[in-house]
């Protein structure tokens, strides 16, 4: 088996990522698994694992890590701590052209790096094989759960970053004490799933989409709303899902049913800005449109979920939107508002179960790869760039990096 030397570098993007790709359990098994792979540790005295619990291991931690093949990271790599002519992992956010990033790409070019974006690691199928998705959903999900309960003074939940793992996290489940509310989570993906593990697990029971909109319950209850539940294309009358995903820019939204029926909304939908919004802001300042609690997890400003007008932090999680001005207030200032959760960076709220995660797939589906050579052809597919050129697949970045002065 070919030899790779595995560097993983400590977060530098600030505000500073507590996240790591692997954790010292996932290191040993990585080497274990895969004899050719030597793993190496930059010290970090802010990540959720502590140096110390690498050590015990017996894991090599060192601070220069330019002796590594391979580099991998969570978040985008500050330009001034790049090494040249290295294979890096990270979360790049530069496919869509994100503005703040072109110059990290440009360095990457101009570096020779070979670059490798997780969230373009994909099987054959188009699936996205590593992601912090579930987390996501996770904390979102309690999150607007935390939230509904502050706005209307239910009960009070410690906050998940103040919790050392998931398992804190649901010991507070038991103070949740909910009247017979309506909750609609929407999406299909790895985030609605951890969202709805979640309500799950609070005891909130899941009803159909029928059921949902024209039945009255005594408890609080939650239905899963999939984009053919709320989208319609006026000349078609049989919902067609590729068709949607492929020609949104046709289809009109019909969640105004929703609202007038939801009470708390866990936004974790993919969002396309060819679709529609699921509701304007218009229809906020309607008398039948219900909902006063939005968990925004996707957190797209401006997105599908209009009232979304920025992002919250971790610490501030929430803020309040005035239908009847459209302007954004201090949370829980007035019941009549609509309270916004619109963390940007959910998983970080829970790192050392997300970085569990994280690395479990890793080694599930990128390692075997590595000490393959690439046989199924996923890492090819991910790399955006090499040689000092974007490959083939991300070309149409090209305006996006040469608009920067080379560095």
């Amino acid at each position: 088996m070919r030899k790779v030397k595995i560097g993983i570098i400590k977060e530098g993007k600030v505000p500073v990522d507590k996240r790591v790709p692997l954790t010292p359990k996932k290191c040993i098994e990585a080497m274990q698994e895969f004899p050719g792979a030597e793993i190496i540790v930059q010290p970090s005295e802010v990540r959720c694992f502590k140096d110390d619990e690498y050590r015990e291991l017996n894991i090599p931690m060192q601070e220069d890590l330019s002796q590594c093949d391979v580099l991998m990271g969570v978040k985008e790599v500050p330009i001034d701590q790049l090494i040249p002519n290295k294979t890096y992992f990270f979360f790049s956010h530069t496919i869509k052209k994100q503005p703040h990033n072109a110059k990290l790409l440009r360095a990457i070019l101009d570096k020779n790096i070979t670059l490798i974006d997780y969230e373009t690691l994909t099987d054959n199928k188009g699936q996205r094989v590593v992601a912090f998705g579930r987390y996501a959903g996770i904390v979102g999900a309690y999150n607007g759960i935390l939230t509904y309960g502050k706005k209307w003074n239910l009960f009070d939940l410690k906050p998940a970053y103040q919790c050392h793992e998931m398992e804190d996290m649901q010991e507070e489940y038991f103070k949740v004490k909910l009247p017979p509310i309506k909750i609609a989570v929407t999406g299909g993906g790895r985030v609605a799933g951890g969202a709805m593990e979640v309500l799950d697990k609070m005891g909130i029971r899941k009803v159909s989409v029928f059921d949902y909109l024209y039945k009255q319950f005594n408890e609080p209850v939650y239905a899963q709303l999939h984009s053919g539940d709320y989208n319609t294309r006026p000349d078609v009358e049989v919902w067609d899902s590729p068709d949607f995903y492929t020609h949104p820019e046709l289809y009109q939204s019909t969640f105004r049913k929703f609202t007038r029926v939801t009470d708390l909304l866990l936004a974790c939908a993919y969002w396309n800005p060819s679709a529609p919004k699921l509701f304007t802001e218009e229809d906020t300042r309607q008398p039948d449109f219900q909902i006063d609690t939005i968990a925004d997890i996707t957190c797209d400003v401006d997105g599908s979920i209009p009232t979304t007008k920025r992002s919250s932090t971790i610490i501030e999680p929430a803020y309040d939107y005035n239908p009847q001005t459209g302007e954004l207030e201090q949370a829980y200032s007035r019941r009549d508002n609509i309270t916004i959760m619109a963390v940007d960076n959910l998983p970080c709220e829970l790192p050392r179960n997300a970085s569990r995660d994280f690395g479990r797939n890793l080694l599930d589906y990128v390692f075997p790869q590595l000490f393959n050579n690439d046989e199924g052809g996923m890492l090819e597919r991910a790399t955006i760039a090499r040689s000092g050129e974007l490959t083939t697949k991300y070309k149409y970045l090209q305006d996006y990096v040469e608009a920067v002065k080379v560095l």
